[in-house]
């Protein structure tokens, strides 16, 4: 809250909530001096956040598709953070956004309050962006590895060492990104901030870029970060017990792109110890092959004789489970006490004995604080993995995988069945504003599944509607003939769709993104068509050809015309405006199928309790995958095109009503093989501003 003493100068004696309502209001100085366009949508959600600021309480907001949700949250969460001297942590979900975020929203706002006198002093604001320690070099650890580099490193990696110091002279931010190419793993483990030594007692925030950028993240109003580093770092501790605020101190927290919260927390908030970790942190104490490591000159034989004999029961112990349980299956749920023999954690426990003896020979200072750090990390997998053969985490799921190229690598990992007392005490029992926001959190027009999930029952929700003109920039067709997928009829059913995507891409001159929920049917699909699109002069993309998404996406756009095969990831977050993309074609409503340990066991905690796991778990998530792939039609207020739906279990199932009024409006066209000439043609006249079929493709500046 805007604290009293603040309210001297006649702009700052008026609550948040009325300054904003000055900017974002019909005429107000948004419209006024920026010429932007006054959507009361954003009004509305401006308004809403700021009480939540004002009054530091949380709020759950839906805004749909063009309402301008950053400048919602970012111009009252600026002039909160600098009247309260409090940090306004915004998260995402993509790089995307981030991106835009920086380069774009927040120069959007600076330029708003340099033109308006009253509001001048706010564009003085200052933005950071949080990235994990692990990313920055640290330079007492390059030194400290320079100075030791003859017991850490084999000879082949002190080339890479001198490489990466010969950087540090010239680098501004360190970070490893900027390096080209990418450090060595191996080598950059001993040299970056994540290991204890870079602390504010040993790194001066002149010289360290971790402590520099720390130290410009505490003098900054706006700090942008990741959903999965808020979590990670939530889930390491966060805050100390009983300090004010979530991730800084006394900050306050936006969350965009919210719908994907509780997945990205369930990832988090639980353990990941693969066998490549485990290996990797015992042959960084020594390693016997190569004769280095970071204790050998601290250590006596029998000492590193016992960190040899753990990386030894690593060895044993990870590679009996890789033959055993994880013989026939990639992954596997383990539910039952006695699955395994605990052979590796007496090893593990004698190594951190060890290292408690290495320790109390060697005096304060970096090097001490460096093998201290690797004892802990030690100590962390004895506890952890003791714990995981225990199944000590009664409301965790647990399963081991497999990984890596031969399938050598297996790890252990657990998650809460439940994530929503997690998060109901990271974020809602802090005392302090947390928003959430997304295009695509209610189900059917109702916010409470989403707030039951999150743990944010009691909270406020609001949601209004996209500004975009979908009645008549849109249609939407559904196709009536498809037939439902089984194994039974399942060569028929990919026929049928090969004959309608084929069909439907020739009905426009732009580009259209072909969504699946297999990569099966992606392939089949792809392999009869690929050739057929490229000889009629239509560039075609499919995921799993070698192209990153972002990559894929890029070239999409430019192609102007192309045709886009994806599956999972492409369904969100992928943003084509204008002609490049013209049509979405749904294959199948996205069901996931509830193999996965964490899917399993949330259906028998909602069985054990009475629920329904298919009406409280499945539907409502393919509900709001379903929202976002349609979401990837309409991106500007200009932008027209179709939506196909190729499955009609959406007129059929009951649970298909739900479906429909996902959809952007509620007008639609059912279609069928025998009368689609026709239906295309009455719609293709109707659509306004649409191009006709064979028509040019678009050219893009």
């Amino acid at each position: 809250m805007i604290s009293p003493n603040d309210r001297e100068s006649a702009e700052s004696s008026i609550f948040l909530p009325e300054i904003v309502g000055r900017i974002f209001d019909e005429g107000g100085y948004l419209q006024r001096e920026l010429k932007l366009e006054h959507r009361p949508q954003q009004e509305q959600m401006a308004r809403a956040v700021a009480a939540g600021m004002e009054l530091d309480e949380p709020l759950i907001f839906e805004a749909g598709t063009g309402v301008g949700k950053s400048l919602a949250y970012l111009v009252p969460g600026i002039i909160q953070a600098t009247e309260s001297q409090r940090p306004c942590v915004v998260s995402s979900h993509t790089i995307s956004l981030q991106e835009q975020l920086q380069r774009k929203d927040l120069e959007i706002c600076r330029t708003l309050f340099q033109s308006i006198p009253q509001l001048e002093k706010y564009a003085a604001f200052k933005s950071a962006v949080l990235v994990g320690k692990g990313n920055y070099l640290c330079p007492t650890r390059l030194a400290n590895a320079i100075r030791n580099k003859t017991e850490l490193f084999p000879t082949e990696e002190m080339e890479e060492l001198s490489r990466i110091a010969a950087w540090a002279e010239y680098t501004k931010t360190g970070l490893r990104q900027e390096l080209n190419p990418l450090p060595n793993f191996d080598v950059w483990e001993q040299v970056n901030a994540e290991g204890s030594a870079c602390n504010r007692k040993n790194c001066d925030h002149n010289s360290c870029h971790y402590q520099r950028a720390r130290a410009e993240i505490r003098k900054a109003q706006v700090v942008i970060v990741n959903h999965s580093l808020l979590f990670a770092l939530l889930n390491a501790g966060g805050l100390a017990p009983g300090a004010k605020g979530i991730l800084l101190p006394d900050d306050f927290l936006v969350i965009d792109e919210a719908h994907t919260t509780a997945e990205v927390a369930t990832e988090h908030f639980g353990a990941r110890i693969s066998s490549y970790g485990v290996d990797r942190q015992l042959k960084m104490l020594f390693n016997p092959k190569r004769k280095s490591g970071i204790v050998r000159k601290f250590a006596h034989p029998k000492q590193l004789q016992c960190i040899i004999d753990a990386q030894e029961a690593c060895q044993e112990f990870f590679g009996y489970l890789i033959a055993t349980h994880l013989a026939k299956h990639k992954l596997v749920r383990i539910s039952e006490l006695g699955w395994c023999e605990p052979t590796l954690v007496g090893p593990l426990r004698a190594c951190v004995q060890t290292m408690d003896g290495i320790l109390s020979k060697i005096e304060d200072g970096p090097m001490h604080d460096e093998i201290k750090d690797q004892r802990s990390r030690i100590h962390s997998y004895y506890t952890g993995i003791r714990r995981f053969i225990d199944l000590a985490e009664d409301d965790h799921v647990h399963w081991i995988e497999k990984s890596g190229r031969t399938g050598n690598i297996c790890t252990l990992r657990t998650a809460p069945i439940d994530i929503a007392p997690y998060l109901r005490e990271e974020l809602f029992n802090k005392e302090t504003s947390v928003t959430l926001t997304s295009a695509t959190l209610s189900i059917a027009r109702d916010m409470r599944p989403f707030q039951l999930k999150i743990g944010a029952e009691s909270e406020t929700a609001e949601m209004v509607d996209s500004p975009f003109d979908y009645e008549n920039n849109t249609r939407i067709y559904i196709a009536t003939d498809v037939p439902a997928p089984s194994p039974q009829d399942q060569r028929l059913s990919i026929e049928i769709l090969i004959d309608y995507i084929r069909y439907c891409v020739s009905k426009v001159s732009g580009g259209t993104l072909v969504l699946f929920t297999s990569y099966s049917d992606l392939r089949k699909v792809s392999d009869a068509l690929q050739t057929e699109f490229l000889d009629s002069g239509r560039p075609f993309f499919a995921q799993g050809q070698g192209m990153g998404r972002s990559e894929m996406t890029a070239a999409f756009l430019e192609a102007g015309n192309g045709v886009l095969f994806g599956t999972d990831s492409f369904w969100t977050g992928v943003d084509v405006p204008g002609p490049s993309l013209e049509q979405v074609i749904i294959t199948r409503l996205p069901f996931d199928v509830p193999t996965h340990p964490i899917a399993e066991a949330k259906s028998e905690h909602i069985k054990e309790r009475g629920g329904n796991p298919f009406a409280e778990l499945n539907l409502p998530e393919a509900l709001v995958k379903f929202r976002q792939g349609v979401g990837r039609l309409i991106r500007t207020r200009n932008d027209k095109g179709i939506i196909t739906i190729l499955d009609s279990r959406i007129l059929q199932k009951s649970y298909g009503r739900q479906f429909l009024q996902s959809l952007p409006k509620p007008k639609f066209i059912r279609i069928n093989r025998n009368d689609r000439d026709a239906r295309f043609h009455e719609i293709h006249q109707e659509l306004p501003g649409r191009r006709n079929p064979g028509s040019e493709p678009p050219t893009r500046s």
